[in-house]
C-alpha cells in the first residue's frame, strides 16, 4: 500500500487529524502516511518553537528513527555516561547498534520530523487553537482558533499530541489520575558566563547540574528548602541567579537567560489511550518529570506503536482489537516508565535523607547485570508485549538490528522495515525451501516476505521464520506453537479476496456475506 492509497470518507478533512507538531505528532503523522491514511496536523504556534526542552535519544528510538532513514548516526554526538537519578549509569553495553545516549536538541529533531513527514504528504496548519470537539456520527469535528476566525474541520479520528496541558485530553474527559508536583527543578540557558561543570552535584543546600555547549550553558538546580507546590509561571532570571549562588556561590547573574523554565516531580498517566474516535500520545498522555530524556523517548514509542494500527483502522483492515491494543500495550509500557521516573526522582531531589538510599543502589550499579538491567529500561530495550501465540523469548519483543543475506542483496531489518509494513522473514535450509513466504502471499498488501539465507541458528536462536510488525516488534515465530496465518489474521486482518469491504464512512473494515 502507498502513501497515496487512503480511503477517505465523504465530508470529512482528513482520515486522521493530530493536534500538535511537536516530535511526537510529527512522528505519528508520518508513520500514518506510510499507512496510507490522509492526515492533517494542526498546531497553536504559529511557527517552530526556538526551545530545546529534551535533547536525548536512548537506544530504542535510534533503532525506530533508523527503520523509517531518518537519522544518519555518524552526525550525531554521543556519550555512553548517563545517570539514574544522578548516580552514574553505563549504557555503553546496551544490545544495541546504538549504545550509549545520543544528543538531538528537539529544534533539530522537529525540523527532521517535519521535513519527512512533509515529504509524505501530511498538511501542517499552524496557528490553529483547538477549542471544542465532538466525536458523533461516525466522525470527529474540531473546532479551532485559526488566522482567519474559527474554523471546523471533521475527521475520522483525532489524536491528542499537545502535551502536558493537553486541551484534547482535556476536551474529550479523559480521566488523568496521578499525583501533583510537590518538588521543582529550574533549568535555564544562559550565555556568557563561566561556572564549573557540575554533574548532578549534590551540595548542602541542593542540587547543581551545568553544562556548557557552543559558548552556552545549562544550569539546573534543585533546593532542599525550596519551592514545594507548583508555581503559577516562570521565574525571572534573577530569580534562578539568587537560587543557583544560594546552591554553588557562583554568579552567573551578569549573563544572558535565552530561556528558563521550571518542571516538576508531577506523575499523572490516563487511565487509557483511547475513548471513541479520540487517542492520546506522548505528553498528553502520561506526564512525568523529563528525567535523562525518557519523556522524549516514551512518547516517540507511542507514535510508533498507534501509526500502523491507526493507518490500517482508517484504511478498513484492521482485525478486531488491533487499535485497541495500541492502549494496553502503550499503558503498560508507560506505566513501567513513570515508576522508574518516581524512584529517580526521589533519588535526584530528596535531601540528605537519600543518602543511605544513594549509597547502597550505588554498589549495585557496580555489578554489571545490575547496571544492565537499569540501562535497558531507560533506553526501552526491554519493552515486551503480551502478543500471544506461545512463550518464545522473542515474541513481543523488538527484532534485534541485524544484518541479512536474501537472494540477490546484502540488507538489513532495519532497512526492510523502512516501508513500515508487516515482515516476514524465511530461512531457507539445504534440501527444502523457505517455508512460510507463501502463506504470507493473501496478506502482500500488508505484509512483505523475504527469504533470507541460513546463518547460524536462523532469523533468531531457535526460530526459522519470523513475523515482525511494522514498529519492530515480533508478533510471531516458527516454533510449532501455531501456524503462521493464525498470526497474519491476529495483526493484519482478513486476507484479500475473503470478503472484505471497506465502509469508507465509518473507516471499519466490514466483513459481508
Amino acid at each position: 500500500m502507498s502513501a497515496g492509497d487512503a480511503v477517505r470518507g465523504p465530508g470529512l478533512d482528513a482520515d486522521v487529524i493530530v493536534v500538535g507538531a511537536g516530535p511526537v505528532g510529527l512522528m505519528l503523522a508520518g508513520e500514518l502516511r506510510l499507512g496510507g491514511a490522509e492526515v492533517l496536523v494542526l498546531e497553536r504556534l504559529p511557527e517552530p518553537t526556538t526551545e530545546s526542552r529534551a535533547s536525548t535519544l536512548h537506544a530504542r528510538t535510534m533503532e525506530i528513527l533508523d527503520q523509517r532513514g531518518l537519522i544518519d548516526a555518524g552526525s550525531v554526538p554521543n556519550e555512553v555516561r548517563g545517570h539514574f537519578g544522578g548516580i552514574p549509569l553505563d549504557f555503553g553495553d546496551v544490545p544495541s547498534r546504538f549504545p550509549g545516549l545520543w544528543k538531538v536538541p528537539q529544534t533539530r529533531l522537529e525540523s527532521l520530523l517535519g521535513a519527512w513527514a512533509g515529504r509524505l504528504g501530511v498538511r501542517l496548519r499552524r496557528g490553529y487553537d483547538v477549542r471544542a470537539l465532538a466525536d458523533a456520527s461516525g466522525h470527529v469535528t474540531v473546532e479551532a482558533a485559526g488566522p482567519d476566525g474559527t474554523a471546523r474541520f471533521r475527521a475520522g479520528y483525532l489524536v491528542g499530541c499537545d502535551g502536558e496541558q493537553s486541551t484534547v485530553r482535556r476536551l474529550a474527559g479523559f480521566d488523568f489520575p496521578g499525583t501533583p508536583a510537590g518538588r521543582e527543578l529550574i533549568r535555564a540557558d544562559v550565555a556568557g558566563v563561566d561556572v564549573p561543570a557540575r554533574r548532578f552535584q549534590r551540595l548542602p543546600r541542593g542540587l547543581a547540574i551545568s553544562a556548557t555547549r557552543e559558548g552556552v550553558t545549562r544550569v539546573m538546580m534543585h533546593e532542599f528548602a525550596g519551592v514545594r507546590a507548583p508555581r503559577a509561571g516562570t521565574p525571572d532570571f534573577a530569580e534562578v541567579a539568587e537560587i543557583w549562588q544560594r546552591i554553588t556561590g557562583d554568579d552567573i547573574s551578569a549573563g544572558r537567560p535565552i530561556w528558563i523554565n521550571v518542571f516538576g516531580d508531577a506523575s499523572r498517566q490516563a487511565s487509557a489511550y483511547r475513548i471513541g474516535r479520540v487517542l492520546l500520545a506522548g505528553d498528553a498522555a502520561h506526564v512525568q518529570m523529563p528525567v535523562g530524556g525518557q519523556a522524549l523517548n516514551l512518547g516517540l514509542q507511542d507514535a510508533v506503536n498507534l501509526g500502523w494500527k491507526l493507518a490500517g483502522q482508517v484504511r478498513g483492515w484492521a482485525p478486531d482489537g488491533l487499535l485497541d491494543s495500541y492502549s494496553g500495550e502503550r499503558h503498560a509500557a508507560g506505566a513501567r516508565t513513570l515508576t522508574n521516573i518516581r524512584a529517580q526522582s526521589e533519588l535526584l531531589l530528596g535531601g540528605p535523607g537519600v543518602e543511605p538510599l544513594r549509597a547502597v543502589l550505588g554498589e549495585l550499579l557496580g555489578h554489571r547485570r545490575a547496571r544492565g538491567h537499569l540501562a535497558e529500561m531507560i533506553a526501552g530495550l526491554d519493552v515486551r508485549y503480551p502478543v500471544g501465540g506461545g512463550d518464545h523469548p522473542a515474541l513481543g519483543s523488538r527484532l534485534p538490528p541485524r544484518d541479512l543475506v536474501t537472494e540477490d542483496s546484502v540488507t538489513s531489518t532495519t532497512a526492510l522495515l523502512r516501508p513500515a509494513r508487516g515482515l516476514l522473514l524465511g530461512t531457507a535450509r539445504p534440501g527444502r525451501t523457505e517455508p512460510v513466504g507463501a502463506a504470507a502471499q493473501p496478506w502482500s498488501d500488508r505484509v512483505r516476505a523475504v527469504p533470507v539465507k541460513a546463518d547460524g541458528d536462523g532469523v533468531l536462536p531457535g526460530a526459522d521464520a519470523v513475523l515482525v510488525r511494522p514498529d519492530g516488534h515480533v508478533a510471531w515465530v516458527s516454533d510449532g506453537t501455531e501456524p503462521v496465518e493464525a498470526a497474519l489474521r491476529r495483526w493484519f486482518g482478513t486476507a484479500r479476496g475473503t470478503g472484505q469491504t471497506i465502509d469508507s464512512t465509518s473507516g471499519r473494515g466490514e466483513h459481508r456475506g
